[in-house]
């Protein structure tokens, strides 16, 4: 019940905010949500998806302040991996929830499939708020890592924007569906590794 009603506050706030500020709401709530503070874009981008359906806001500003918003709390966080570190952000993380199995599973990861991952982990809800960190702190190539981020970053936009559309009035029973939409993208993510490995596949034949 406590995280329920925890969740429900959060809701009204992201509500109180984007209906006051607009697009700076909208860029200001996902800068935070990047930026390792436990704001859901679950809710962000589904409500102003809402507001959209209601002809308040412009889906294509919509979904720019949200990835812009997103990008910028990335490397927020990125820098906060390059400058601290693994040890003092494991020491101080508790007081903005992050845990060391959210570390680790993060920093596994990004070793496992490399600089890439910081696009897909976009994509990714269990994932995407703390891959900047593991990035940071193996020091990845700065414009690689901003290109990919924003690449996953206006692809969630979108896709919940277009969620809260959808769904106009009931945009909140997005938490009934937010299994099927995980489902989906872990099912597109399968098909584009596939078709880059029958890619590869493909271009080793042609040079042997």
């Amino acid at each position: 019940m406590v995280s329920l009603d925890i969740i429900n506050n959060l809701a009204n706030f992201i509500i109180q905010t984007i209906s006051n500020s607009g697009y700076l709401g909208i860029f200001a709530l996902m800068i935070a949500e990047s930026a390792l503070i436990p704001i859901p874009s679950e809710i962000i981008m589904p409500f102003s998806g809402y507001l959209v359906s209601t002809g308040k806001f412009n889906p294509i500003l919509v979904i720019i302040a949200g990835s812009i918003g997103n990008l910028v709390g990335s490397l927020i966080a990125y820098t906060i991996g390059i400058k601290l570190g693994r040890e003092i952000i494991l020491k101080y993380g508790k007081y903005i929830l992050i845990k060391k199995s959210h570390l680790d599973l993060t920093e596994s990861y990004f070793k496992k499939y490399g600089d890439r991952s910081t696009f897909v982990s976009r994509l990714l809800p269990a994932i995407r708020t703390y891959i900047s960190l593991p990035a940071g702190i193996a020091k990845m190539n700065l414009k690689k890592f901003a290109l990919y981020t924003f690449a996953g970053s206006i692809i969630w936009s979108t896709m919940l924007t277009y969620v809260g559309v959808v769904l106009g009035e009931e945009w909140t029973k997005i938490r009934h569906y937010s299994h099927y939409i995980d489902g989906l993208v872990i099912a597109g993510i399968i098909v584009i590794a596939v078709i880059i490995i029958i890619k590869k596949r493909s271009g080793k034949t042609e040079t042997s």
